[in-house]
């Protein structure tokens, strides 16, 4: 039998949880079987239970998958002189690949995901370790910004943290709710809630 490589092993992983996406936002995560998603993908029961057992290790990866494709688009500004503008950060979480690309349609999915995670125990367990892991991410970028003095040090780089976070899913909520929030609109409100008259 020849050797896959890694590359096609990583190709048809994507393939799987892109499928999965689509066939979620179309359908609904309860509606949407895995049968739904083996046509979408074009593959065979084996060739997706392969890499995924559960449509609860799908909605998992698809989680990791988009944090991994973040992370890597925030780690430049751990190594530049000076970082960028916050708001610039706020930007490039809605302007990455689905699920955080910053349409309706992956808020919507989003929504789902957080919703299915508060109900099912061990779906919520692997969301708490990935929300934990994300938050101390999070938590050295914006001490990066408090030493470069553009994010004030008189609070703990992870209670402004969890104001990020709590900003962003909010955000998020609201694109999936009303779809009147856009990347530009954000990322002017960041600024606004950043310029203090007089001082902070």
């Amino acid at each position: 039998m020849p050797r896959v490589s890694a590359e096609h092993l990583q190709a048809t992983r994507r393939r799987i949880l892109d499928a999965s996406r689509r066939c979620f936002i179309r359908s609904g995560f309860h509606a949407a079987s895995m049968q739904d998603i083996l046509a979408e993908a074009g593959l065979s029961a084996g060739g997706v239970y392969r890499y995924f057992r559960s449509k609860d290790e799908i909605v998992c990866a698809i989680s990791e998958a988009a944090l991994e494709d973040l992370t890597g688009a925030l780690r430049d500004i751990f190594e530049a002189p000076v970082p960028p503008p916050l708001d610039e950060v706020v930007g490039r979480f809605l302007s990455g690949r689905p699920p955080l690309d910053g349409t309706a349609t992956s808020a919507r999915l989003m929504l789902q995901i957080w919703g299915e995670a508060a109900l099912n125990p061990a779906l919520a367990e692997r969301f708490t370790v990935m929300y934990h892991t994300w938050r101390e991410f999070l938590a050295r970028l914006i001490e990066t910004y408090q030493r470069s003095g553009r994010v004030t040090s008189a609070v703990p780089a992870d209670q402004i943290t969890q104001a990020l976070i709590a900003l962003l899913q909010g955000a998020m909520v609201q694109l999936a709710l009303a779809g009147d929030v856009d990347v530009s609109s954000l990322r002017a409100g960041v600024r606004g809630l950043l310029a203090c008259e007089g001082g902070c």
